[in-house]
């Protein structure tokens, strides 16, 4: 099976269309220029790709390291 591969649009939100994650493609480039995000790869002169599998592992280990709330 071939690896997944996902763009921007389909991990960010906008306006019109809600992504993987619940912020914008700026956020997205902005977390990849400081480390926080997994580097994307060229697929195509203007097509920019990521696994879906490092996304998914962003995702998970974001979810992994929340601190739950003790409310009192």
């Amino acid at each position: 099976m071939a690896p997944r591969v996902m763009r921007v649009a389909d991990i960010a939100t906008t306006k019109n269309k809600v992504g993987v994650l619940p912020v914008s493609p700026a956020t997205i480039w902005r977390w990849v220029r400081d480390g926080k995000f997994p580097k994307p790869f060229k697929i195509g002169a203007s097509v920019t790709v990521w696994h879906a599998a490092e996304v998914e592992a962003f995702v998970a280990n974001c979810a992994a390291s929340a601190q739950p709330r003790v409310v009192a």
